[in-house]
């Protein structure tokens, strides 16, 4: 015989009830929120946890059990899927500016021992400036900066993609590729 289940699901409203039916028969939603609103429908109607999973193209219980408590307390929301698998961003647009101000200044020989920036020089500058970022990786100064439209060039710093400099006539002039925006996809 099953386990009688510890919180039941809550009686559907009739507009709950009808959003998931038209999940149900949706042919552009994603597989797992259709799954989700057939389990909760069986579940309404009377079908023990097990059924519900085999209805919605699961075979774990448990997982029903789940979505019934996510539905108590979120309600529909509970369809959704979370976010999951990455920590959560720390920093924002302020930020981004920071490290671009930090990027966009010319190291100092004797204050950042570079004439260059690298990453982690980068890096180590941000994490001990007074007004700085003490955690900031090294992925989060690439994002920012790729972002932003620099890309690294192995013979070079970190540069501006489609702009280079170029001695022309005894001067050094900046040059600037039409097609950047077309190539870089």
């Amino acid at each position: 015989m099953p386990n009688k289940p510890r919180a039941p699901l809550r009686p559907l409203t009739t507009s709950e009830r009808q959003y998931l039916d038209q999940l149900v028969r949706s042919g552009s939603t994603s597989f797992l929120i259709v799954s989700r609103a057939i389990m909760l429908l069986a579940v309404a109607d009377g079908a023990s946890y097990p059924e519900a999973a085999r209805r919605g193209g699961r075979t774990d219980r448990h997982l029903v059990a789940s979505l019934v408590h996510r539905f108590a307390a979120e309600g529909l929301e509970a369809l959704e899927r979370r976010p999951s698998g990455h920590p959560p961003i720390k920093y924002g647009p302020a930020e981004a500016e920071r490290i671009l101000s930090a990027f966009k200044r010319a190291p100092d020989l004797e204050q950042d021992g570079t004439a260059t920036w690298s990453l982690s020089l980068l890096q180590r500058a941000l994490r001990t400036a007074p007004d700085g970022l003490p955690q900031v990786s090294t992925w989060t100064i690439f994002h920012v900066l790729h972002t932003a439209g620099y890309s690294w060039q192995k013979t070079r710093t970190w540069c501006n993609t489609g702009v280079v400099t170029r001695k022309r006539g005894g001067q050094v002039v900046e040059v600037t590729d039409p097609d950047t925006d077309r190539k870089k996809g």
